[in-house]
């Protein structure tokens, strides 16, 4: 690969961090409201309410703030939560962990759907797997993430109560984690009753972010191998008597998975995005409930540090998916 590529990618990871966190520290600042009026109780003194505004640095200039404020991020404090009064890059990295699993869980499913529906659709051209597959793409797509959650709590959780709709983990389960990634530690360390109990928690939510994801991976492949299937090796693979399901998953589908990749890797960040609302309903204990609570509360030093830390998590992913995406295209890795 070309070092000089991905030094300039480098070199704008810091002023994009930057761009951020200004805008986001300003944004908060000049919408109305005070943070600070909801720790304190009715009647309190005036002296006491200086004394705290003082104590998160909202009794100096905003430029001030910024500056003390981005000078501390430097040196990995990001300050103190408001509402939950812990140290807002502990409270962030322990909730992160589960938020990446429920992420690439849903991933994976979109994946694992999306390539199973769209070489089932050109193998069966014309037949009742592609209508099949097709139908599965308009309605996953019609129906958003969140109303997916909605539906499959009324469903599997209320109507037929066989899964459970809320937590990360059975509450009579004892687990004492050395880590915060807990699907792959249990299973590291043979925990299988607890490893189940979390994918059994993790399963809706995970499907209710994958599905809309599954339908658009399943579209653009589809479309790829189409394409692919009328290409001049293709062709020469027909002729050297390679089987057709030989052709579609050995020949036609590396070059087909190029701009699935590039696609997935788009909508990841997205996807990261929609576990605010899913981990909400769901009441799964990540980074996106973690952010609702925080507006609510209106907890400013946590807002900016989960922003950060959202900012930060889809600058890696699109790292990553570029590094893949020039593996498969060798034409783009020469460039």
């Amino acid at each position: 690969m070309n070092p000089s590529y991905w030094l300039r990618r480098v070199f704008w990871v810091l002023p994009t961090l930057f761009g951020v966190a200004l805008i986001v520290f300003v944004l908060l600042r000049v919408v109305p409201g005070d943070p600070i009026a909801m720790l304190i109780p009715p009647g309190a003194r005036t002296e006491d309410v200086a004394n705290l505004r003082a104590l998160y640095g909202f009794d100096k200039p905003i430029w001030q703030q910024f500056v003390f404020w981005l000078g501390a991020v430097v040196q990995g404090d990001f300050g103190n939560s408001i509402s939950l009064r812990g140290n807002v890059l502990s409270l962030v990295l322990s909730r992160l962990p589960a938020t990446l699993e429920l992420a690439f869980l849903a991933v994976t499913i979109a994946v694992s759907l999306g390539v199973l529906f769209a070489t089932a659709s050109v193998y069966w051209r014309g037949r009742w797997p592609e209508k099949l597959a097709d139908g599965f793409s308009g309605v996953a797509l019609a129906i958003p993430d969140f109303l997916w959650g909605l539906i499959f709590i009324l469903v599997l959780g209320v109507l037929f109560p066989i899964m459970p709709i809320s937590g990360r983990l059975d509450p009579s389960l004892e687990f004492h984690p050395y880590t915060q990634f807990y699907l792959p530690e249990s299973l590291l360390r043979g925990e299988f009753r607890i490893f189940a109990s979390l994918i059994s928690h993790a399963i809706l939510p995970a499907f209710s972010l994958a599905l809309p994801l599954a339908a658009m991976i399943a579209r653009v492949l589809k479309n790829s191998l189409n394409e692919a299937m009328n290409q001049d090796y293709i062709l020469l693979a027909r002729v050297k008597g390679f089987t057709r399901r030989r052709i579609l998953w050995r020949e036609a589908l590396r070059n087909a998975l190029i701009p699935t990749v590039a696609l997935t890797g788009v909508q990841f960040t997205f996807l990261i995005g929609g576990t605010v609302l899913i981990e909400y309903i769901y009441a799964y204990p990540g980074i996106g409930n973690m952010a609702i609570g925080a507006v609510t509360q209106r907890d400013l030093p946590l807002i900016q540090g989960l922003v950060l830390s959202f900012a930060v998590l889809f600058i890696a992913i699109n790292f990553l998916i570029d590094a893949s995406y020039r593996w498969l295209n060798p034409r783009v890795r020469q460039g």
